[in-house]
């Protein structure tokens, strides 16, 4: 399972992430999504633990919780869905 942030302040970094996910278990991944045409992170960010369990106890900790001055949206990420043409 992948857990979806949101609402995550544009300072923040993965190491930050992993510091804060990794109060709940193994960080596995930690991914921060990059606008294409301005280079900025867009506010949001992917986090991966080693074990579900993890997951489920870091997004019932953090959701709603203030962290660098924002109020996070923490959830299971949703697949993504494919494009239409």
């Amino acid at each position: 399972m992948t857990i979806y942030v949101g609402n995550i302040s544009y300072r923040a970094t993965a190491d930050d992430l992993s510091e804060v996910f990794a109060e709940y278990g193994t960080v596995k991944r930690v991914s921060l999504p990059m606008d294409r045409e301005t280079g900025r992170m867009r506010g949001f960010a992917f986090v991966e633990l080693e074990e579900e369990i993890q997951e489920d106890s870091a997004i019932s900790e953090l959701d709603g919780a203030e962290w660098m001055g924002r109020q996070l949206k923490v959830n299971k990420a949703k697949p993504r869905e494919a494009a239409s043409a």
